[in-house]
């Protein structure tokens, strides 16, 4: 069986990547190498949006055959338009060594360089990226360069793979062909997820963090910062009935310490702060929520709704969180509120809280999300190469 070589480039390893590039390791007509510029990742690397330091606790290189790139990838932690620089594409991209390309984003320079080296040596060149037009983006004159090099990149691409309907669109008010574009749904390993939020024994978690066995929960999980709105959320949580439900933040940030003086000053017995939490953890909070909410702006996908959805969770979300439009369906699996909208916020949890809706909402949510994931995605990268799809 003659394989197709496929090089993956990627900034640095991605926790999320990581199950996509196993399993597509174990198609035995693909010969993969994913080729990274740093692998910052893998080591403990300070997150400023976190507001601490992280070290992600889900292996990141395990189950295929990777290389990093030489260069200056081993002295940065964290990854920018010109840094780390990168060498040894040249070296590695031609047709001894690869038949296509992959190419994960286009912003940093390296992604570029990869693209217009592979197309010049022949190689089939694939992009997957998470931009939309949605997400506030540089105006003037970093506007006009940003759209120059996104025009530059693609221009070297033979054909592209969404992430889902505003990464298609992006594509198209571009230029690119519509018969050009695949499809590689943005998603989380939803067996993994599934499966460890239904391992949870959520009456010990309750019992754990001091919660009632019947009232519900509300969960935020992602950074506290301004763009997300985690204070949106508690402003309409205050105006709910009593009792209220218990409200959860899973995640750090800037708005912490704000939020937690905004609980004490409302007297929000229910909150609770549980602070970051690595991926190992995360299943379990999913599985004891009832309702997640993300209220943000400028969010180009939003992969925690992903997450939430294999929990069986009812979603409420805004119009301008990516994922929201091929994932959230408003009134069936949850809400899509115009972004800022407190009092629709509020509205929408009381929807939520409904007992026969609330049921309706989270069968439903675990009905979307099985048919988007990585066998999908495996599927889409597998058509965009030409190869048969999988039984």
């Amino acid at each position: 069986m003659k394989k197709v070589r496929l090089a993956w480039i990627s900034t640095h390893p991605i926790q999320y990547q990581a199950p996509l590039l196993r399993q597509i390791a174990t198609c035995p007509d693909i010969e993969l190498t994913a080729l990274f510029f740093s692998d910052f990742s893998t080591r403990s690397f300070v997150d400023p949006e976190f507001n601490r330091t992280i070290h992600w606790d889900t292996p990141l290189l395990e189950g295929y055959h990777s290389e990093f790139l030489p260069g200056t990838g081993s002295q940065v932690s964290a990854i920018k338009a010109f840094e780390p620089r990168v060498g040894g594409l040249y070296k590695r991209l031609h047709k001894d060594n690869f038949d296509a390309v992959l190419v994960q984003g286009w912003q940093h320079y390296g992604m570029l360089k990869a693209a217009w080296l592979a197309k010049r040596a022949g190689l089939q060149v694939l992009m997957r990226c998470e931009a939309t037009d949605h997400v506030a983006s540089s105006k003037g004159l970093k506007g006009k360069v940003r759209e120059a090099i996104v025009s530059c990149l693609l221009s070297n691409v033979d054909k592209c793979l969404a992430i889902g309907t505003r990464n298609r669109d992006f594509y198209l008010r571009r230029g690119f062909k519509a018969e050009n574009i695949g499809s590689m749904p943005y998603c989380v390993d939803n067996d993994h997820f599934r499966q460890k939020a239904e391992a949870t024994d959520v009456s010990a978690l309750r019992a754990e963090l001091g919660m009632d066995a019947d009232r519900p929960v509300i969960l935020y999980a992602s950074k506290l910062m301004r763009r997300k709105f985690p204070d949106q959320l508690l402003q309409a949580y205050a105006q709910l009935p009593e009792p209220r439900p218990y409200l959860l933040y899973v995640g750090d940030g800037e708005l912490r310490a704000a939020l937690e003086a905004e609980v004490k000053v409302q007297k929000l017995g229910d909150v609770r702060f549980l602070g970051f939490r690595n991926q190992s953890e995360l299943p379990a909070f999913y599985a004891l929520a009832d309702i997640f909410v993300l209220p943000s702006i400028n969010e180009t996908w939003g992969l925690v709704i992903n997450e939430a959805m294999n929990a069986g969770c009812a979603i409420i979300s805004t119009d301008q969180v990516g994922s929201a439009v091929d994932l959230v369906e408003h009134g069936k699996n949850g809400y899509v509120l115009k972004a800022g909208d407190t009092p629709a916020l509020t509205v929408a949890l009381n929807s939520c809280l409904d007992e026969e809706r609330l049921a309706a909402m989270q069968a439903e949510s675990l009905k979307r999300i099985e048919h988007w994931g990585i066998r999908e995605n495996v599927q889409g990268l597998r058509a965009a190469l030409g190869l048969s799809e999988l039984e």
